[in-house]
């Protein structure tokens, strides 16, 4: 059966497009293009989840879900009665550490008065032994022409030999109190450093019950709330979220073939599939350093076998222009369309 006429034109005419159509695709280049636009873009925020630092007991929730919160108010609160005791224990250990150095202070100061005692006493020993001498030089001569008893010589020279063996002695016990000041020494340092440990202890007691009292990171609003009063909570436990939507931005994944001519500052605009009718503002902020695929953890392999080239794709970072009124309408994971105008 003979095909029409008309037939065999409107076939040859298609044909003819898809040639040329072909064609052109082929030879042109999309990175040359005034504008960019990809529908593989969505709404972001460098979110923080909320998590103790402490474990325990939750005592308070004080915040809903998508509430409104600033940075430092008070989320949660835990059950504090543990490290309150923690605290008073650390409090008593510092307090003891102070009173042994004042107590080893103190013994420095009563050893310097020790020695100047043992100085003293050496002095009288001193002029002791001087007299003592004198009158075992004068009884000995007066022995020798009987004006003096022998008995009367002996005891004049043993009385010199108490003075000489007190004066010994006492130069021995300067010796030894001047020997106890190192010692003191050293165990005023080390009771210092109990001290410094103590305060230590003291301030760590006093961090982890500042702890117990969970707080608002950033502005934001409260989001993923599995905090509940009763809960056992443990460290690094998830709380919650708290999302800067007013510090939201857009996500958009350009093919490698668009970015010939995108750079950040570049003008762009942004529809949001949810506000219909609405268009945000912003500009081009960054380009990721490498493809969603360089960061897969099983990334493909192309060396062997048959390849079929894919065009990849990297995220771009669009900051929103602050002052817009819609723009506090935005939720994070939001789908949106941005256009980027590269002349």
């Amino acid at each position: 059966m003979t095909m029409p006429k008309s037939a065999r034109f409107a076939i040859g005419g298609l044909v003819a497009i898809a040639a040329v159509s072909g064609v052109w695709a082929y030879a042109h280049d999309e990175g040359t293009g005034a504008s960019q636009t990809t529908d593989d873009a969505y709404v972001q925020a460098d979110f923080s989840t909320v998590a103790p630092r402490v474990a325990g007991t939750v005592a308070k929730v004080l915040v809903e879900d998508n509430q409104a919160v600033k940075a430092g108010q008070l989320l949660a609160v835990l059950d504090d009665r543990d490290y309150r005791v923690a605290l008073a224990s650390a409090e008593a250990d510092l307090a003891s550490a102070k009173a042994r150095v004042e107590g080893i202070q103190a013994a420095v100061t009563r050893q310097s008065s020790v020695i100047g005692q043992a100085s003293a006493a050496i002095e009288a020993d001193r002029a002791a032994i001087a007299l003592s001498q004198a009158n075992a030089a004068r009884y000995r001569a007066l022995a020798q022409d009987g004006s003096a008893s022998r008995q009367e010589q002996q005891e004049t020279a043993s009385r010199l030999a108490a003075d000489e063996a007190g004066h010994r002695r006492d130069v021995a016990a300067q010796s030894a109190a001047r020997a106890q000041v190192p010692m003191l020494a050293a165990d005023l340092a080390d009771a210092r450093a109990a001290v410094a440990k103590a305060q230590a202890a003291v301030d760590a007691a006093k961090l982890a019950l500042s702890y117990t009292r969970i707080v608002a990171p950033v502005d934001g609003v409260v989001g993923q709330r599995t905090v509940r009063v009763g809960n056992y909570v443990q460290v690094g436990t998830p709380l919650l979220a708290v999302v800067p939507v007013a510090k939201a931005y857009v996500e958009a994944r350009f093919r490698e073939t668009q970015l010939a001519r995108i750079h950040p500052g570049q003008r762009a605009t942004i529809a949001i599939d949810t506000l219909p009718g609405v268009e945000l503002t912003g500009h081009v902020e960054s380009i990721a350093p490498a493809t969603g695929v360089s960061f897969a953890k099983v990334a493909p392999e192309n060396a062997t076998g048959n390849f079929t080239k894919i065009t990849q794709r990297l995220a771009v970072r669009i900051a929103l222009e602050p002052g817009q009124r819609d723009a506090a309408r935005l939720r994070v994971g939001m789908s949106a369309v941005p256009t980027v105008s590269t002349e």
